[in-house]
């Protein structure tokens, strides 16, 4: 993330909308933002719109209606979407890397600096707008996202704020700029985290985690001493 909006962010900055580019076929496209025609589709017109993101090669798509009832999931590849119908079709489109669903947003990853978004964008608005007209679930019914924040019996006072602070001024935070942020646990001073969606291959994560997520725990709780960043690498698909 580029450190300097993502600190912003922290500070209750507001993001921008992309500009306008291009029309495609049944799609019309106003400030980066399409619109399934009506005469196609008379009950199920959509209006999607695209937001970016610090990291240039992630970009954020709403769709104006709600995608996961409850918290987030990343498929970091095709292998990783066989719980997810929406997923499995971003993934068919060439030059996609990973998806990253959250309340009412969807960031596509692309494979990197070659691929131009001029030539996935319309790609992607059109199999946003084609699944929600089939009426599919965005995740199929028994893989619904853990809750890695949730309270827990074993908590202890520090981890229980940890949390809380995660979830009510952390999250919202790094989920406007297409991202996420999990908890995977608090040892000898040490928060462990892991960074999702726009968040994973952004070139100034690093600052973000340690000048933004470190020094607002370290304000409220003074029993952290840092923040440092876990990679699973094993997981299939992650969920909070």
């Amino acid at each position: 993330m580029a450190a300097s909006r993502q600190l912003g962010r922290l500070l209750g900055l507001s993001g921008r909308l992309s500009r306008p580019l291009y029309d495609c076929s049944s799609y019309t496209q106003y400030y980066d933002c399409y619109i399934l025609s009506s005469c196609i589709f008379p009950a199920r017109s959509m209006f999607v719109q695209t937001q970016d993101t610090p990291n240039p090669n992630s970009l954020k798509f709403l769709p104006g209606r709600t995608v996961l009832e409850s918290g987030t999931m990343d498929f970091a590849g095709p292998r990783d979407a066989f719980c997810s119908p929406l997923a499995r079709q971003l993934f068919r489109i060439d030059g996609v890397k990973s998806v990253f669903l959250g309340p009412d947003f969807i960031t596509v990853t692309k494979s990197g600096a070659d691929m131009e978004w001029r030539v996935i964008k319309p790609d992607v608005f059109a199999a946003i707008m084609d699944f929600f007209t089939t009426g599919l679930p965005v995740v199929n019914e028994d893989s619904a996202p853990s809750a890695d924040t949730a309270p827990s019996d074993d908590d202890d006072e520090v981890v229980a704020m940890i949390k809380e602070l995660l979830d009510t001024r952390i999250r919202p935070t790094v989920q406007e700029d297409g991202g996420d942020v999990l908890y995977r646990g608090f040892e000898d001073g040490i928060v462990k985290l892991q960074l999702q969606g726009s968040c994973t291959s952004c070139p100034s994560s690093i600052i973000t985690l340690k000048n933004g997520i470190q020094n607002m725990l370290q304000f409220y709780v003074p029993e952290v001493e840092s923040v440092e960043q876990v990679k699973d690498e094993e997981s299939v698909a992650h969920g909070n």
